[in-house]
C-alpha cells in the first residue's frame, strides 16, 4: 500500500475543506486535501447554461457574512447586486396576490401578527447561545418541539402562519414539523435574525459573485494545486497515539498527524473513525439528515418579467416552486430566472425525469408571471437530494432532541480528528459564510496543536 505523509489531511474539498487548507498551507503547513467528487466546492456548482455561468448550489451572500466577504476580496472575486426592484408574487390558498417592499400582501390582522412573531422569535433567539445551543435556558424544553407545534400554540392568524411555512421551508429546505425549535432559534440568531434570513436588501440574499460561488473553490484549489486529489472517496478516519492514517476507497493512504473532517455530518456517517468514537458523535452523523432541494434555472431572450415590472421574486404554499428569484446576470445581462422545489415537495419530486421537473418549474414561472415563461432559451436542474455526495441541501438540520443529546460535540475535535462544515459554523450556520467561519476555526485549532507539538513541512513516502 502507498502511504503519502504530511501534516494535516483534509477530508472535503468544498469551501470549508478548501479554506482549512488554504490557510493551513499559507502557515507552511503540509496538506492534502481528498475530495470524493470529481470537481471542488461542494455544495456550490457553477455551469454554463446558455453560454453564462449560472449557479446550481449555494450562490448569495450578505453585508453582515464577513467571512465569506473576507476571502471574496483576498481572492479577487466581484459580485453584484441582486436584482429586486418591482412587483413582488405571493401564491397562498391558490390565490396570486403582489406587493411590493418587505410586506406581503396579507390581512391587516395577519400582518399584525407576523410582525409581532418576527419579533418575539429575533427575541428568543437571541436567549439561544450561539457557541453553545445546548445550555440556553429552556434546551431541552425547545428541542424536543418542533416549530410547526410552536407554531400551532403561538400564531393565531392564518396569515402569518402561512408566511412562516413560506418562509422556514426557503431558509431550511425543510418542513416547519421536521425542524426542532431549539435548531431554529440558534440559526435565526447565527445569521442575525430572521429578516435578514428571509430578506434581499442588506438579507442574506442581497449580492452574488461575478462567475459563480464555486469560483471561491475553484481559486483556493488553484492555489493548492496538486494538494487537492478529485474523486477520491474516502473510507476510513483511524488514528493511533502517533497520528492518523486516512484511507481512501481506492486503498490509497494518508499518514498525518492531525486530519480534518469537512463534509456534512450526514455524510461523515460512511466513514470508519473506529470504535472509540463517543456516542455524540455517533449521534450527530446519524440524526443530522439533509434539507431537500431541488434547483431550476431557466434563461430568456428578455427578462420579460422585469418588462412588466415584476421583481422576479415569488414565493408560493401550492405547487412545485416553492420560492423564485430573477437570475439574471450583473446588469440584467443573460436574462434568467431561478425557482426551488423545497420539503416535501421536493421529496415528492426527486429522482423523476428532469424533463418533467423541468416543465413543471416553467408552469409555476408562467403562473407567477405570464405565459411567456414557456418558452426559455435554456433549462438546467439539479436534484440535490439525488447527489451522493451531497444527499441533500442546504445543510444538515438536527431532528427534535438532538442538539441537547450531542452537546458540544459538532465541533469538539475528536483526539486528533477535528471538524468543519457550515453545520458546525457558530456565525453564518447553513450559508457559505458558515463554511468559511467553520474552516477559519479549524485552521486555528490545528496550527496551535502544530505549534506546541513542533510540526514542520513533512515528505512524502512510500511503505
Amino acid at each position: 500500500m502507498d502511504t503519502s505523509a504530511v501534516d494535516v489531511v483534509i477530508v472535503g474539498a468544498g469551501v470549508a475543506g478548501l479554506t482549512t487548507a488554504r490557510a493551513l498551507s499559507r502557515a507552511g503547513v503540509s496538506v492534502a486535501v481528498l475530495e470524493a467528487r470529481e470537481r471542488v466546492g461542494g455544495r456550490t456548482l457553477t455551469q454554463s447554461l446558455g453560454g453564462e455561468a449560472v449557479d446550481l448550489g449555494g450562490q448569495w451572500v450578505g453585508p453582515q457574512q464577513r467571512h465569506v466577504l473576507r476571502l471574496a476580496d483576498e481572492l479577487g472575486l466581484e459580485r453584484f447586486p441582486q436584482h429586486h426592484h418591482g412587483t413582488k408574487v405571493l401564491d397562498v390558498r391558490g390565490e396570486l396576490r403582489t406587493y411590493r417592499g418587505q410586506v406581503p400582501s396579507l390581512p391587516l390582522l395577519s400582518l399584525l401578527d407576523l410582525q409581532r412573531i418576527i419579533w418575539k422569535l429575533d427575541g428568543l433567539a437571541k436567549r439561544v447561545p450561539r457557541e453553545r445551543p445546548c445550555a440556553a435556558p429552556r434546551a431541552a424544553e425547545w428541542d424536543t418541539l418542533t416549530l410547526e407545534e410552536w407554531k400551532q400554540r403561538h400564531v393565531p392568524t392564518w396569515g402569518a402562519r402561512a408566511a412562516l411555512d413560506i418562509a422556514t421551508r426557503a431558509v431550511f429546505a425543510a418542513e416547519p414539523s421536521e425542524l426542532s425549535f431549539l435548531h431554529f432559534l440558534f440559526y435565526v440568531h447565527s445569521n442575525h435574525g430572521l429578516m435578514p434570513l428571509t430578506t434581499i436588501e442588506g438579507g442574506a440574499q442581497a449580492e452574488r459573485f461575478t462567475g459563480g460561488a464555486q469560483a471561491l473553490s475553484l481559486r483556493m484549489a488553484g492555489e493548492l494545486g496538486p494538494r487537492v486529489h478529485l474523486s477520491t472517496p474516502v473510507r476510513a478516519v483511524l488514528q493511533d497515539g502517533d497520528g492518523v492514517t486516512v484511507t481512501a476507497e481506492d486503498g490509497r493512504a494518508w499518514r498525518a498527524r492531525y486530519a480534518v473532517v469537512a463534509v456534512p455530518p450526514a455524510l461523515a456517517e460512511r466513514i470508519d473513525f473506529g470504535a472509540t468514537l463517543p456516542p455524540e458523535r455517533r449521534r450527530a452523523h446519524a440524526d443530522l439528515p439533509m434539507g431537500s432541494v431541488i434547483k431550476v434555472v431557466a434563461t430568456y431572450e428578455r427578462p420579460f418579467w422585469r418588462e412588466a415590472g415584476f421583481s422576479g421574486e415569488a414565493v408560493s404554499d401550492t405547487g412545485p416552486v416553492r420560492l423564485c428569484f430573477d437570475d439574471c446576470g450583473a446588469n440584467g445581462h443573460h436574462p434568467a430566472l431561478v425557482g426551488f422545489f423545497l420539503g416535501e415537495t421536493a421529496r415528492a419530486w426527486t429522482g423523476r425525469p428532469s424533463e418533467e421537473r423541468q416543465r413543471a418549474a416553467l408552469e409555476c414561472f408562467a403562473r407567477f408571471f405570464g405565459p411567456k415563461a414557456l418558452k426559455p432559451t435554456a433549462v438546467a436542474d439539479l436534484d440535490w437530494i439525488a447527489e451522493p455526495w451531497s444527499k441533500g441541501c442546504y445543510v444538515g438540520l438536527p431532528r427534535p432532541g438532538t442538539l441537547t443529546a450531542i452537546g458540544d460535540a459538532l465541533r469538539t475535535p475528536f483526539g486528533r480528528v477535528h471538524w468543519a462544515g457550515t453545520e458546525t459554523a457558530i456565525e453564518g450556520c447553513g450559508y457559505i459564510d458558515g463554511a468559511v467561519e467553520s474552516g477559519e476555526r479549524a485552521a486555528t485549532e490545528l496550527s496551535a496543536r502544530l505549534a506546541t507539538s513542533g510540526a514542520g513541512a513533512s515528505r512524502s513516502r512510500a511503505v
